[in-house]
């Protein structure tokens, strides 16, 4: 296990790479970020809501093993931070100035499966009304186009993260949190495009709508496997008790209709609302899943399957010594000689009141 620093500032808070996004083109990988202001604080994330946050990128040309730092280089309506409202107080918000209609449709039909693409998914915020795009590039990341509209596919919100599936030249498979009936975040609903881009129609749920106040299944992580069978790994709580797991779902129709798989991952201690999950390709036919662990001790893990996710491994601690749950939200890749980099946000300071900082840790399953 190789740990290496992305970013960490004294005075700043790094965070949530799984808000924005990985790409990877041979030993070059790009990730997205967001810094802000730290904060003391007595509990939840250690901000200074008073204070911007600003979307950033890291970049490594050699596997992940060093990293520079970029400004993301592209269009934000009112030179706002991009996914992280929820985080910032009034002024600074991005739904202050954004609504369902305010993206523009692609100028022409996308290609997907051009070499150097990168799609990269944006919202608002989490709550009722929240709505979403996407930004595009052809350069690797160095430049972004959009943001482009993403529909409300009759929903009360939708708060879109980064997944995506390429099936073809202008065709794409989305996963998005939507929000439930009741305006509160959320479900996970599968989505296409057949046009580049264009327009964009709802293909099913994935997995039934919580139905609990409080209850939520969010932040998917699709996977397409050899065989065709498409999974979905969801971020799920309980609000009644707290408690926190990972389920995964499988569809082998395109996305059209879904089973319940298994729970990869379960948490013991109430109250945090879990964290989201990667599902990754691993050589000789093994799939990984990897997550942050906000119970106590607080730990980056995996786990390993060897038959196409119908059973898991033991969790496999990647990252040990967290000092308190504000941590976790794991974007990876699978490089080509069978490692593993997980990218993720951090504090290791003993009293938890540290810089929260960006860090990749490489591991070879």
């Amino acid at each position: 296990m190789q740990h290496i620093t992305v970013f960490r500032e004294p005075g700043r808070f790094a965070g949530w790479p799984a808000n924005y996004g990985i790409w990877r083109w041979g030993d070059e990988i790009v990730v997205g970020f967001t810094v802000g202001a730290h904060k003391t604080v007595k509990r939840g994330h250690a901000i200074d809501k008073s204070h911007p946050f600003v979307n950033w990128q890291a970049r490594s040309l050699d596997g992940g093993l060093s990293w520079q730092v970029e400004d993301f280089n592209g269009a934000r309506p009112g030179g706002r931070g991009l996914s992280a409202d929820e985080h910032m107080g009034p002024g600074l918000r991005l739904a202050e100035l954004v609504d369902a209609d305010s993206a523009e449709i692609p100028p022409q039909a996308l290609d997907f499966k051009r070499p150097n693409l990168a799609l990269m998914a944006a919202r608002t915020g989490i709550g009722r009304g929240v709505v979403s795009f996407f930004y595009v590039s052809d350069d690797r990341c160095r430049s972004w186009a959009g943001p482009y509209r993403l529909p409300l596919f009759g929903q009360t919100g939708i708060a879109a993260r980064t997944d995506y599936l390429v099936q073809g030249p202008q065709s794409a498979l989305f996963f998005l949190t939507a929000n439930k009936a009741d305006g509160a975040e959320g479900k996970v609903i599968c989505v296409g495009t057949d046009d580049g881009g264009q327009s964009f129609a709802l293909r099913s749920p994935v997995g039934d709508e919580p139905a609990g106040k409080g209850d939520f299944a969010i932040m998917p992580a699709g996977l397409r496997l050899p065989s065709g069978r498409i999974l979905c790994a969801r971020r799920c709580r309980e609000g009644a008790t707290g408690l926190s797991w990972i389920d995964l779902f499988a569809s082998d129709d395109g996305g059209r209709s879904w089973r319940y798989l298994n729970t990869p991952a379960t948490f013991e201690q109430p109250g945090h609302s879990g964290n989201p999950p990667v599902l990754l390709k691993l050589p000789h036919g093994r799939l990984a899943l990897v997550y942050g662990n906000r119970d106590r001790p607080y730990t980056i893990c995996a786990r390993v399957s060897a038959d196409q996710g119908e059973s898991w491994s033991e969790e496999i601690v990647l990252r040990g010594g967290g000092a308190n749950g504000d941590m976790g939200y794991v974007r990876a890749v699978a490089r080509a000689d069978g490692a593993v980099l997980a990218v993720y946000y951090f504090n290791d300071r003993p009293d938890g009141d540290g810089e929260r900082f960006i860090e990749a840790t490489i591991w070879t399953p």
